[in-house]
């Protein structure tokens, strides 16, 4: 193990495994990521998620530079900048209408908490404040923060850490791949799903809970496509019992599925709504909760203080990221990214199905730019098999993300047809040359 790598403790990596066979980049440009022998390894992930633009996008590589000349922080507790307020209003003109009150984080874990909070002290504002209990469901991913780990449901993200909130309760996930396998796009089986909720809602009482957190798409834990009519259902039963939607758009945000945001794609409008990743296409760290109007509203009409919402970070709508924001929507209008994956999502869908005959592959699941091949795990060594494609596709120029034995695709919206052809070639040689 090479000295200098000792000092970094690296994100949800085996750390030991790593750094004894590193993969590094140096750079990276348009689709591509770059090794330090000069290799372009194509980036099939979007760095993770969040690269909608590509690599490099010169417009916001420019505004982050200008803005560091002009200010180069500046708190936004009781002091304001122009770029702040911009960044929220034109990003409140590209959510779904009517969601155009925006509270700035740094981070999809941060805007997950940032959005419990959020509903919890509207109950309050309302005269509610035994509305608390918080439902996310099974296999959800919202963040490493103690609130969104509570409400998400992937279970080794929790083992180590002890008690998480209490007033948390789970809905059933809607993975059923006896019924929906090798679906393209929405599943046919599983609205009812969502009905689990008048059970909680049973157990729990509609007069304790505040609100149902879910992804429209669950990433994550590998690329979980929502039935058909679930999550309108589950808008339904919210409203039925008066209770906030959350989506958690951290990765279907920002053009992924063909239209601004999952809600606009669904018809769904949530009540909440967090964001991250390609906010400003990942150039600086930023992330953002959007509520409705009248959530904003009765927080600060019934506040008796004059901080509404004791809530906030020292880095909160940050000049570098307002820039980068404002020039990643610019580079979608003038790029049209949004129209573009809605125009791609079908040639994408026929590039992943076309694996199906793959060695291993036991299910494929898309919608918009998004793909996900579940593997057959091997006995004895669950995740092996997608771990060894992963260096397999690396060492021959893709780069893919795994997730347990699922491999999960979400590609620059830059990305060309025979880029798509490329990824999928290499992940079929992939396949043929592991056991």
């Amino acid at each position: 193990m090479s000295a200098h790598l000792d000092a970094y403790w690296m994100p949800f990596t085996p750390n030991r495994a790593f750094k004894a066979d590193p993969r590094m980049v140096v750079r990276a440009e348009g689709m591509n990521y770059f090794t330090g022998d000069g290799r372009a390894v194509l980036d099939a992930t979007a760095g993770l998620w969040c690269v909608a633009c590509g690599h490099g996008a010169p417009r916001i590589v420019e505004a982050i530079r200008k803005a560091a000349g002009d200010l180069d922080y500046a708190t936004n507790f009781n002091l304001g900048h122009p770029l702040a307020f911009e960044f929220a209003e034109r990003l409140g003109a590209f959510l779904p209408a009517g969601m155009d009150r925006v509270f700035f984080t740094n981070s999809g874990s941060e805007s997950a908490d940032t959005a419990l909070k959020i509903a919890r002290a509207y109950w309050f504002a309302r005269g509610k404040p035994k509305k608390t209990l918080l439902i996310g469901r099974e296999r959800g991913y919202h963040g490493v923060n103690f609130g969104g780990l509570s409400v998400g449901g992937i279970a080794p993200n929790k083992t180590a850490f002890g008690p998480l909130l209490a007033d948390v309760a789970h809905l059933p996930h809607t993975h059923d791949i006896a019924r929906n396998a090798f679906s393209r796009g929405q599943p046919a089986h599983g609205a009812e799903f969502a009905d689990a909720l008048e059970a909680i809602v049973a157990e729990h009482g509609a007069d304790k809970i505040a609100a149902v957190m879910v992804e429209p798409v669950a990433g994550s834990t590998g690329v979980l496509v929502p039935p058909q009519n679930y999550l309108q259902k589950l808008r339904a039963l919210c409203d039925k019992h008066d209770i906030l939607l959350i989506f958690d758009e951290v990765i279907t945000g920002f053009g992924r599925l063909g239209a601004n945001f999952a809600a606009d794609f669904f018809g769904v409008k949530p009540d909440l709504l967090t964001m991250a990743k390609a906010i400003t296409n990942a150039a600086v760290p930023m992330g953002a909760v959007a509520c409705a109007r009248e959530i904003y509203d009765a927080i600060l009409g019934a506040s008796d203080t004059p901080i509404e919402l004791f809530h906030g970070y020292t880095t909160s709508g940050h000049p570098l990221a307002c820039a980068a924001g404002l020039a990643t929507l610019d580079t979608f209008h003038d790029e049209r990214l949004v129209e573009r994956a809605a125009d791609l999502a079908p040639y994408w869908e026929e590039a992943m199905h076309s694996l199906r005959d793959a060695p291993h592959v036991i299910d494929i699941r898309n919608l918009g730019l998004i793909g996900g091949i579940e593997l057959e795990p091997r006995d004895g060594t669950p995740t092996k098999r997608a771990l060894d494609a992963f260096k397999l596709c690396f060492d021959k120029g893709v780069l893919i993300r795994v997730t347990g034995d699922i491999i999960a695709f979400s590609p620059p919206l830059i990305i060309e047809k025979t880029q798509i052809d490329q990824i999928v070639d290499t992940v079929r040689g992939a396949l043929g040359q592991i056991d």
